[in-house]
């Protein structure tokens, strides 16, 4: 891997991580489009290391917070009817299915899922499922001609089952182009949360998934010596500048817009990689890992 494509794959990975694009497809789409190696999962889960920092640093307080009440309610019972307390466990909760599935479904993720037409399928499958969940929140926050707007879901009424959702959601993501952000959110909005709420409790649940599988590579890395670790440590610090820069804006923007631009988006994408793969312009199949 060269620098100037651990630059262009940094800022892909640190653009779409936060947004319900797919992160992992757009690595794996720039990656076959300019007739580079496929970066590979190892890379990927490498990046998101740069990505979740800048999850972690935005939503510090709320972390902090999260963690210390966490920690006290280990000892004090009283500590455990505490909304962050509370907050912890979901968090520990919500990863279990990503976690198990990780790692049950490792050779596919790194495999056949990275195959063209699957992502381009779950580009359109999910941009039309995110953009349902899209129509019914707005119906409900704007309300109708004979209907009131109806009070959504905040943080506060999350509890085990919805939490549970959330994780088996955010599993979703381990195939590329269903997005890690689009899943959980949409999933949120089917639930009755707000867009808001969906949102930040899906940047705090990728937290843990994202370090463990991103430490499980270095591990596996390191002893196998299959990365290349100035670019891919490069790009992985332009993900975090850039990614940090994606969540200040998106969760502004998320409090009263829309997500159909990024449906239609998503839509459109996953038809012209069809299209391509159908004339034979891509290959379905990436080549070989980039190292």
């Amino acid at each position: 891997m060269s620098w100037f494509e651990s630059l262009v794959l940094g800022l892909v990975q640190g653009l779409t991580e936060f947004l319900p694009v797919s992160s992992s497809a757009h690595l794996r789409l720039t990656a076959a489009f300019s007739g580079w190696k496929d970066p590979g999962a190892a890379f990927t889960a490498i990046t998101q290391i740069g990505t979740e920092t800048a999850v972690l640093i935005y939503f510090r307080k709320d972390i902090g917070r999260i963690v210390s009440a966490w920690f006290r309610s280990l000892l004090d019972k009283a500590m455990r009817q505490d909304h962050d307390a509370q907050m912890g466990w979901l968090v520990i909760v919500g990863s279990i299915p990503i976690g198990v599935l990780g790692v049950t479904l490792k050779d596919q993720i790194e495999g056949p899922f990275r195959d063209l037409r699957i992502t381009a399928t779950m580009l359109i499958v999910v941009g039309v499922v995110i953009g349902i969940a899209d129509r019914l929140a707005a119906r409900d926050e704007t309300g109708g001609r004979h209907r009131a707007p109806k009070q959504r879901k905040t943080l506060e009424n999350l509890g085990i089952k919805d939490g549970l959702v959330f994780g088996l959601c955010q599993a979703c993501a381990l195939v590329p182009g269903v997005s890690r952000s689009g899943a959980t959110i949409s999933g949120g909005l089917f639930m009755g949360y707000k867009r808001e709420a969906a949102a930040r409790y899906s940047f705090l649940l990728a937290i843990p998934a994202v370090l463990a599988s991103g430490a499980f590579e270095v591990k596996d890395s390191v002893s196998e010596g299959h990365v290349a670790w100035g670019p891919t440590l490069f790009a992985t610090v332009i993900a975090f500048a850039s990614g940090y820069a994606v969540i200040a804006w998106f969760m502004k923007w998320i409090s009263n817009k829309s997500f159909m631009p990024f449906v239609w988006y998503r839509v459109a994408l996953g038809i012209v990689i069809i299209a391509l793969v159908s004339a034979g312009v891509l290959s379905p199949h990436a080549a070989e890992s980039a190292s």
